[in-house]
């Protein structure tokens, strides 16, 4: 918690219910996989996946299919970010280096950041038209540290209310939610509620799994 260094967890999943490959066994499922990636990627871990060879010395048939298919659909949910083209505000950042837009950038060492000794702050996002998304992905400027302790996500109403579709705690390298609800909004706003530091958003995107069943 009051450490100097980040350091990423690692989670170890075999692809099988155990680690060595028996022919009575089958591989996890695609959506099964899909899962624990959200669990573990998505909650600022880094994956690491089993795959065990047969006794031929080689990866089964099977489980080659599962990967395959496993990255093809990691590729169809997050090769588009809805966000791409919306228009940033929050409310404040340092100057111009730290705008708000910045979090429309894959490249994490630009970043959104508050005034100096703000510790709490929210970005709006306007799509420009409602879209429908089931997925947030948040992401600090980690080489920064992690700084977040507690976060939420509103979605604007058509009766012009706030709703909260997320509510979460440490963001890290990267935070993925996978909503139960596919939800449509053109506002989305993301609220910093509590930060160790001034907290430093460097990436954002919301996206759309028809894939994975909760």
């Amino acid at each position: 918690m009051n450490g100097v260094d980040w350091m990423p967890s690692e989670c170890d999943v075999s692809i099988r219910p155990g680690w060595f490959c028996h022919e009575n066994e089958k591989p996890k499922s695609v959506n099964s996989l899909l899962q624990i990636y959200y669990k573990s990627v998505g909650r600022n871990c880094v994956l690491l996946l089993n795959v065990p060879p047969n006794t031929t010395g080689l990866i089964s048939q099977e489980d080659a299919e599962v990967l395959f298919g496993f990255n093809e659909a990691l590729q169809r949910i997050f090769s588009r970010n809805l966000v791409d083209n919306a228009h940033v505000r929050s409310d404040g950042y340092r100057g111009l280096n730290f705008r708000p837009d910045h979090i429309l950038s894959n490249d994490l060492s630009t970043y959104w950041a508050p005034e100096q000794g703000k510790l709490k702050g929210y970005l709006e996002l306007d799509m420009g038209a409602k879209i429908r998304f089931n997925v947030v992905r948040i992401q600090e400027a980690i080489h920064m540290g992690q700084r977040v302790i507690a976060h939420h996500v509103d979605v604007l109403k058509e009766d012009g209310e706030w709703a909260t579709v997320v509510t979460g705690t440490t963001i890290g390298y990267k935070r993925l939610e996978l909503l139960v609800v596919a939800m449509e909004a053109q506002l989305v706003r993301l609220y910093i509620d509590e930060s160790r530091a001034e907290p430093l958003i460097a990436s954002f995107g919301l996206y759309f799994d028809p894939i994975t069943c909760l």
